[in-house]
């Protein structure tokens, strides 16, 4: 029980910088949905834009953050041997990345539709380099125990893009207007450029975030061993096949869909798709939080003999406060949806099902630990493959005739076949006693509960709707206590259901 609760300290940590921190680059959405109109199909192109780059990420850090983590772990490895090596490791193959596509930037940027816009590409690429590079130290930080300054340094990234982009978005573009594109604000500003300022800005902040690692990378005794580096790489290959087809589950749809879809609109309704999605990602912030906080939990539990109890307790958890956000979502959907502009609100439809394609990604990542664990990490590969091969096999079929919803479900049936399989794998390879029985009854119930508030959002006014969700949401949580959280066990409060 200790331990559950150093991981939900630890999680909470983590999550003011995920949570927190991609609720307030939500702010962005309206802020770019406002100005970019979907008609425009500007928001498709930094929908377009962005799925390369997390692909990209996944390529150039190739599993080396969990295989740190691993080595760093083990008894005969020196930590900071293997902390020196990955990030000497992961930064040479960054800048070798930046450079090839400086190389060959005409070829790329025709291949991606933005030959007109070259800039867009070379910036991603800098960009993304440099993430990547970056996301060695982070993984140091969690690996010292150092949430805080994670979470600030997550945070300051955020609230500088966050100023930035109202003021490139906002402030000079009115100045600009009132000014009739003359005087001062026009050698600065240039309202052509439109979404290129999102790419501009967030090569800015991902440089500037770079002198804050001073400590992690220039006070370290530099070690780099080949020797260790092959057997790492026999770790992480496996898991950069895993990665790959796992972001191709996240982002597969947004890349082919302009490629696929048989429209003349592709970026326009890419653009609906993409912002009415950026509503479901409370999934994301909460699998990420609890996955920055969950690795290092369990290569550090992996010796102890009650470790598969408390990844069984961790799952039933993670399900239950997943499906809590889940309700929250769709009961306050009226609300949310003037999280993007009025004229994208016809891809509110996707939400539901994105979201609870999110919620099966998070229970496949906490299934994934059992082939990590047994070094075993090839498995991963053949689930995400075959996810992956899904998700690409329902786009390339249903997007030329039902547009993004086809998207949406693709997405649903990529991550839900990559869990089932895991889970029926792993309980051949690594027996885990998932309490199965009780997942399943919170499941249902949320199904039961999903469709009550649909019901209540289309046939009852917004105030009677919000009350209705509002008290089928308690019920919810009064369930949870009652089975899982029981007042009694509370301090201070709990003192009084003992008496």
């Amino acid at each position: 029980m200790a331990s559950l609760k150093s991981l939900a300290k630890d999680t909470a940590i983590y999550g003011l910088s995920s949570i927190v921190g991609r609720f307030l680059n939500y702010l962005l959405v309206p802020l770019y949905t406002a100005k970019l109109s979907a008609a425009s199909g500007g928001y498709g192109v930094i929908t377009n834009v962005y799925a390369y780059t997390a692909l990209l990420m996944v390529i150039l850090t190739y599993g080396m953050e969990t295989t740190f983590f691993r080595f760093a772990n083990k008894e005969n490895e020196n930590p900071q041997k293997v902390y020196t090596t990955t990030l000497i490791s992961v930064g040479f193959t960054s800048l070798l990345f930046v450079i090839l596509v400086l190389l060959f930037i005409n070829p790329i940027s025709a291949f991606m539709g933005y030959q007109d816009h070259k800039s867009y590409i070379w910036v991603m690429a800098i960009t993304v380099a440099i993430d990547a590079f970056q996301c060695i130290p982070f993984a140091y930080l969690r690996y010292k125990k150092r949430p805080i300054k994670f979470a600030a340094l997550k945070m300051l990234n955020i609230f500088m893009a966050i100023a930035l982009n109202l003021v490139f978005f906002l402030i000079l573009p009115n100045i600009y207007d009132s000014n009739e594109g003359t005087g001062f604000i026009a050698q600065i500003y240039n309202p052509t450029i439109g979404a290129g300022y999102a790419f501009y800005i967030n090569l800015f902040c991902s440089a500037i975030l770079t002198f804050f690692f001073w400590k992690e990378l220039f006070c370290q005794r530099y070690s780099f061993d080949k020797a260790l580096l092959k057997r790492m790489f026999s770790y992480s290959w496996p898991i950069l096949v895993l990665g790959i087809a796992g972001i191709l589950n996240q982002t597969a749809d947004k890349i082919l869909f302009p490629k696929i879809y048989t429209g003349p609109d592709a970026h326009t309704q890419l653009g609906i798709y993409g912002a009415a999605s950026k509503i479901a990602m409370i999934m994301a912030m909460i699998t990420q939080a609890f996955r920055y906080a969950y690795e290092p939990f369990v290569f550090g539990k992996s010796k102890d003999k009650d470790n598969r109890d408390t990844y069984a307790k961790a799952m039933k958890y993670f399900i239950i406060f997943t499906l809590l956000a889940f309700l929250v979502v769709v009961g306050y959907m009226d609300v949310l949806r003037h999280i993007i502009g009025r004229d994208y609100w016809d891809g509110l439809k996707v939400v539901p099902i994105v979201m609870a394609a999110e919620i099966m990604m998070g229970v496949y990542f906490n299934l994934s630990f059992w082939y990590k664990l047994i070094d075993k990490t090839i498995w991963g590969a053949y689930f995400s493959g075959i996810g992956c091969i899904v998700l690409i096999a329902v786009n390339v079929i249903f997007v030329p005739k039902y547009g993004y919803m086809a998207c949406a479900w693709a997405g649903f049936a990529g991550y839900g076949t990559a869990m089932v399989i895991s889970y029926f794998v792993g309980q051949k390879k690594y027996p885990i006693n998932y309490p199965m029985k009780e997942i399943l009854v919170y499941v249902l119930i949320t199904v039961l509960l999903y469709f009550c508030m649909t019901a209540a959002n289309k046939n009852l006014s917004l105030p009677l709707a919000l009350v209705v969700n509002t008290l089928l949401g308690i019920l919810f949580i009064a369930y949870i206590i009652k089975k899982d959280f029981p007042l009694s066990s509370l301090p201070v409060i709990g003192k009084r259901f003992k008496k």
